[in-house]
């Protein structure tokens, strides 16, 4: 398998290479059937040309999935994930054939769709189509930048190839439209997309809605276009894939011919292989057609299991190498070297935090947005593994590091990444560098424009992946944009993404305690919901207790004032200091009211119940002041005397912010009114 020797790329496919192909063909075609679920077709067409990529160019080690300078294999295409499981076991990763056996059973290794890290050697989880192909782009904007910051003359400890599969689908996503755009502008030249042009969806010949010109198209984003009119055609294929791997100047497109469900008699070339088994005659037919043994099912030929199991000592022998040249840079830069280790191994460095501000209320109010600014440039010189940027809104949600340089392919040092008008794709390379290791990528937009990314933060989340996302403009408090750039339901909505931690900080000094948490976290994207409006700066001397409080999610803020407690203002972000301002108002009244602040639900459930109960005693009466919807605050299975918002529930207005917070009830007058009524009706219940 795989040598240096260009001749032996280009051979012509051997008697061997062909039942390898086939091996991997029916691999798939009896996992679909024994499941009865699944999708055969794409596996069939596309086992040659994936084939050759991965016995004559990919370099990794199956013993090491994790190794830093594989190469990275994404199946952007993830519906035919038994492609991929197929070469995974052949090449001998931990995935035994039991497990390809139990293709899509219940806690098998092998489900319908790939999932990283579910499955050694699963670089992305795939199956949205377009996610795949735009998380390689990440994968290869990390290497660019990886690169550029480790690598010294005489010394290469970064440099290795993205490839992907990618298929008809991927390419009518929009998210990979806005991805492959960034790519060409970048001029990521080790990002190589092999697409598997099939002519076929599962409606039919995608002539009925795809007939323009792929090729111009990747052309006019700038990258090199490279045709292979049959995809079975070993020689032809690998000569692409060398072509693609000598422009280092182009990200490389190689257009390849294929046919779903090839072999099959009465199936190929047709949606009936798309999405469904063959069928039992129609396996056998194909097994026939083929000259493939019709029993066993599974079978993987001794001298195939030999020939691909090769790169299992291959593997070895190259991380070996890179391992020895990088002992040898570890000797002339020692420093360097254990940079590269920690940021691999997800480490902060020690005093990572030591220049984080603290925020004074004699320095005036404060957006929470600049807030973050600072606290990302206060963090920028001790955590230079962070790097990320805005979807060309950096000047408003203040996320660019000042000194840190704009990372363009003549500056691949830079730390400012313009990801343009690109949420979408800007979330999915976000999440590509995060898979790549080495990074903690953050991007940035109005929080109204979360929307525009929900399927790429929702695979952040289903694969644990540590992004940052900065949420900026974060309410109705914006003002004269009106209702289209007011969010109203996004804070539910990102609340509900099991996996997700949101934080939407009171203050200044609470924004600091949030990115803490966010640098801290593990086990998923976190999200940072920032005003636009300035607020009052909480005192640290006051509120001793802020920083804690808001690792744990919630706490109390301020106790009630002498006297029994009448209930308990809840809130967060922004309304925290209209809290304040009532109790102190209510305390005038005789109604004595402690304000919790909340600024993280599910950093907060995980806390000990006696916490909680600590927080909000059973029985007080909880009035909630948040600028958003009030679903999943109020229950609504039963009217609850104890509960009450004020919230909104309908969309905002064009007028300043001020003027609309106050017509949609986020005044102090009206908050102390449904204070005072929510008292009332809480002892009328009573009795």
């Amino acid at each position: 398998m795989a040598s240096n020797n260009q001749d032996d790329f280009l051979r012509p496919a051997s008697e061997l290479d062909q039942s390898c192909i086939n091996t991997i063909r029916f691999l798939a075609v009896d996992a679909v059937q024994k499941a009865n679920s699944g999708h055969p077709g794409m596996p069939m067409g596309s086992a040659a040309k994936t084939f050759t990529l991965w016995d004559r160019f990919l370099r990794f080690n199956p013993r090491d999935p994790a190794w830093p300078n594989r190469d990275r294999y994404v199946l952007s295409a993830g519906h035919g994930s038994m492609l991929l499981y197929a070469l995974l076991h052949l090449t001998g990763y931990d995935l035994p054939l039991e497990q390809i056996e139990n293709f899509r059973q219940w806690h098998s290794l092998t489900p319908g769709h790939p999932e990283h890290p579910h499955t050694p050697g699963v670089e992305a989880t795939t199956g949205p189509l377009g996610q795949g192909i735009s998380n390689a782009v990440g994968m290869a904007l990390a290497e660019r930048a990886l690169a550029a910051r480790f690598n010294r003359p005489g010394h290469t400890v970064v440099e290795h190839f993205t490839y992907v599969d990618a298929s008809d689908g991927d390419l009518m996503e929009g998210v990979a439209s806005e991805a492959a755009s960034l790519a060409g502008h970048l001029k990521l030249g080790k990002l190589i997309v092999m697409y598997d042009d099939n002519h076929i969806s599962i409606e039919g010949d995608t002539a009925i809605a795809f007939t323009e010109d792929r090729a111009a198209r990747f052309e006019a984003y700038g990258w090199q276009v490279l045709g292979v009119p049959e995809g079975n055609n070993v020689q032809a294929v690998a000569a692409a894939l060398q072509a693609a791997r000598e422009d280092g100047e182009r990200p490389s497109f190689i257009h390849v011919r294929t046919h779903i469900g090839f072999g099959s008699p009465h199936k190929q070339d047709s949606p009936d292989a798309h999405g469904s088994p063959l069928g039992p005659e129609e396996v056998e037919l194909t097994k026939r057609n083929l000259g493939w043994p019709l029993e066993p099912a599974f079978l993987i030929p001794d001298e195939v299991r030999e020939y691909m199991g090769r790169a299992v000592g291959r593997g070895e022998a190259w991380q070996k190498q890179w391992e020895e040249a990088f002992a040898a840079y570890e000797k002339e830069f020692p420093d360097l070297a254990a940079e590269f280790r920690r940021t691999q191994r997800g480490e902060l460095a020690q005093g990572w935090d030591r220049d984080l501000p603290v925020f004074q209320p004699e320095d005036g109010p404060l957006a929470t947005r600049k807030a973050s600014g600072k606290v990302i440039n206060a963090l920028a010189p001790h955590v230079p593994e962070l790097m990320g940027g805005s979807a060309d809104l950096a000047p408003s949600t203040n996320t660019l590091v000042s000194e840190g340089g704009a990372f363009q392919p003549d500056s691949p040092a830079g730390r400012n990444l313009h990801f343009g008008v690109r949420e979408h794709a800007m979330t999915a390379v976000l999440n590509g560098m995060a898979l790549h290791q080495g990074l903690i990528p953050y991007g940035a937009t109005f929080l109204i424009f979360s929307d525009y990314l929900r399927p790429s933060l929702r695979l952040a989340a289903l694969s644990e992946l540590k992004i940052i996302l900065v949420f900026t403009h974060d309410s109705i408090g914006l003002g004269e944009d009106g209702p289209t750039h007011q969010p109203v339901e996004q804070l539910l909505g990102l609340r509900s993404v099991p996996g997700v931690l949101l934080l939407r900080p009171a203050d200044a000094n609470e924004t600091v305690a949030a990115w803490r948490v966010a640098l801290e976290h593990q086990g998923g994207p976190v999200v940072l919901v920032l005003s636009r409006q300035k607020l009052p700066i909480l005192d640290m001397g006051r509120y001793p207790s802020l920083a804690a409080g808001v690792a744990k999610g919630g706490y109390v803020l301020s106790p009630a004032a002498e006297g029994p407690e009448a209930l308990a203002l809840v809130a967060t972000g922004s309304e925290v200091s209209l809290a304040l301002a009532a109790r102190a108002q209510l305390a005038e009244q005789g109604v004595a009211a402690r304000v919790v602040s909340l600024p993280a639900w599910h950093l907060f459930r995980q806390q000990p119940e006696e916490y909680r109960r600590q927080v909000l005693p059973e029985g007080l009466p909880l009035l909630i002041l948040e600028a958003g919807v009030s679903l999943g605050w109020q229950p609504y299975l039963r009217p609850d005397p104890l509960v009450d918002t004020v919230s909104v529930d309908t969309f905002g207005a064009s007028a300043p912010g001020g003027e609309v917070m106050a017509h949609y009830g986020f005044s102090l007058d009206n908050v102390c009114r449904k204070a005072l009524d929510l008292v009332g009706r809480t002892k009328q219940s009573a009795k």
